[in-house]
């Protein structure tokens, strides 16, 4: 509950300020609810696997992004780019 609270207050400051922020995140959820743009990564050595623009109809904090049909859409798509095997 926290972390989210967190990224509420992060969008807010980057908007107010009219600045870029890069943020690293082991958390799909997290960054497709808080970014614009995400990079994904290979394990090491580390290059550019894929970027995805996030896209929402209407762009809202990260805490109701999370309820947009888009975020299921982006975080199915980035899980399935990792190639995670459970």
């Amino acid at each position: 509950m926290t972390r989210v609270i967190l990224a509420d207050d992060v969008y807010k400051m980057v908007k107010e300020l009219g600045k870029t922020a890069i943020m690293v995140t082991h958390d799909i959820g997290e960054a497709v609810s808080l970014a614009d743009k995400i990079v994904v990564l290979t394990k090491r050595p580390c290059v550019v696997k894929n970027i995805y623009d996030i896209n929402y109809k209407k762009r809202s904090t990260p805490f109701n992004n999370r309820k947009a049909s888009e975020f299921n859409y982006y975080y199915e798509l980035i899980w399935r780019d990792l190639d995670v095997k459970l």
